[in-house]
């Protein structure tokens, strides 16, 4: 009989956390979730923070009960969260202050500071990576203009996932290659820091160190951590640390250049090379190269996904109506179709609050029919998404020979039948929703890797089928979908 074995995974993201445990019996994966926890940003007069020791703690309380449930069967553990996001430590090891959250308005008017510094052609020449506001360099940035005292003390800059484990490991730094390159401040082409980029801009040079790969051994956990949880022995291992580079590395493909969706607060639609492509065309196209497993590009776009849908519910819970997303798809379904059109990315989207009427007040402006039922505006949020995603894949299709056959759409949102059925009406192909828990099976895989269980992606990414519930959809109405294409394209701007 095969000793199973067991890997936790810790994915945080923008909105929950989990700790789970994947239990390897040689062929398939089985996940257990172990703890579930909200990870909600607070306001502090400062801003808006993460509260980063919640999360550690309660990543603490799932690595207890693992503890209790598998003792010595656990081999590791391995940290993702979203991107961007940082803490800063001196040279005793203490964190300065808690985290900023992304969405903080620190940040305004940073890109345009920014480019009295470095021309925005140069800065996406040197990283590849699409202009968001909240990206670290304009975080970074926004320190050293407003100069916080913190900057000359600060001794390390440590990625969310690359804090957590320092944390864990006590006292073990690193800053891990994915992650570090959702920043803004990394080379693609030279597989490092741009040093030369960071010293125009002011950022100090000595927060910036090795870079360490996905499959790297952090460090054992402290004895603290050790007593609080029983787990003896157990690595941590630096998996790729942003959640959509392990989601991709679970997409449950054997394409030489898989096409995927990850689908949740944000939606990241790409391809899966194996070099950056940096050039005029990328960057009006506002691509991205992120790094991930095995040193592969995540050549994508960020488009402000369910985010639209999260914000709708959270301002009806408000004013009294609490919809369950499970209802979400039906009520659409009671809409009339194509009624009303938004430009998902349009900048007013972004921030928290007053979405349904941001919505109404779009279509306004855009002379088309207001949205008023809760379900005309679910449904235009669901039409709206499916044809941003025909909008982009369009545009990436230009940057490769091997036009995949299929989109693979993983992450929470792949859950979404409906959506996942306009997707594949607007895009035109087929299109597989699987697996819901793609970001956790790929964090896992990399710790296998590690621990020499599997050879290659190639091998872990038949794991994740043989484990996993794969659904497939075909795209239908392809006439009135390619019309509604062309009237979308005249309310948006790519």
């Amino acid at each position: 009989m095969v000793q199973k074995k067991v890997y936790l995974a810790v994915d945080l993201g923008a909105g929950s956390g989990r700790v789970l445990a994947g239990e390897f019996d040689g062929k398939r994966i089985k996940l257990q979730e172990l703890n579930r926890f909200e990870n909600t940003p607070i306001e502090l007069p400062s801003g808006w923070h993460w509260n980063t020791t919640s999360q550690y703690q309660n990543i603490l309380d799932g690595l207890e009960k693992a503890g209790s449930i598998y003792g010595d069967s656990v081999v590791s553990v391995g940290i993702d969260t979203w991107g961007v996001d940082y803490g800063l430590f001196d040279k005793d090891g203490r964190m300065l202050g808690l985290s900023y959250q992304y969405r903080d308005s620190r940040t305004e008017g940073m890109m345009n500071f920014a480019y009295t510094k470095v021309l925005p052609e140069d800065i996406y020449k040197a990283t590849g990576i699409q202009f968001m506001f909240f990206n670290s360099i304009f975080q970074l940035l926004s320190e050293v203009e407003h100069k916080n005292p913190i900057l000359d003390i600060a001794e390390d800059l440590l990625f969310t996932p690359d804090l957590l484990g320092y944390w864990l490991t006590g006292g073990r730094k690193t800053q891990e290659r994915s992650i570090a390159s959702t920043s803004q401040l990394y080379n693609p082409k030279i597989k490092d820091w741009d040093f030369e980029l960071i010293k125009k801009l002011g950022i100090p040079k000595r927060l910036f160190k090795q870079i360490s790969d996905p499959g790297d051994t952090l460090g054992e956990l402290a004895n603290k951590v050790v007593e609080k949880t029983g787990l003896k022995g157990v690595k941590v291992i630096t998996v790729a640390g942003h959640d959509t580079g392990s989601a991709v590395a679970a997409v449950p493909s054997q394409s030489p250049t898989p096409a995927y969706l990850s689908s949740g607060t944000w939606s990241l639609m790409g391809l899966e090379l194996h070099a950056p492509v940096i050039n005029e065309r990328s960057y009006k196209g506002a691509f991205s190269n992120e790094i991930g497993v095995n040193n592969t590009v995540r050549f994508l776009k960020n488009i402000c996904g369910l985010w639209l849908i999260q914000e709708s519910k959270r301002y009806w819970l408000v004013g009294g109506e609490d919809i369950p997303y499970r209802k979400m798809a039906e009520l659409a379904s009671e809409a009339e179709p194509f009624r009303s059109l938004i430009n998902p990315d349009a900048s007013r989207f972004v921030k928290t609050g007053r979405m349904p009427e941001k919505i109404q007040e779009f279509c306004s402006e855009t002379r088309q029919p207001i949205p008023e039922t809760n379900s005309q505006i679910i449904r235009c949020i669901y039409e709206s998404l499916a044809l941003r995603y025909a909008t982009v894949w369009r545009k990436l299709m230009q940057y490769t020979e091997n036009k995949p056959e299929t989109l693979h759409i993983i992450g929470g949102g792949c859950e979404d039948k409906l959506l996942n059925q306009f997707t594949a009406n607007a895009i035109g192909v087929k299109v597989t929703a699987g697996p819901v828990e793609a970001t956790s099976l790929g964090n896992i895989l990399v710790q296998m890797l590690a621990d020499g269980q599997i050879a290659n992606l190639s091998e872990g990414r038949k794991v994740v089928l043989d484990s996993s519930f794969v659904e497939i959809f075909e795209p239908v109405n392809q006439d009135i979908w390619t019309k509604e294409k062309t009237r979308f394209e005249t309310l948006t701007k790519f």
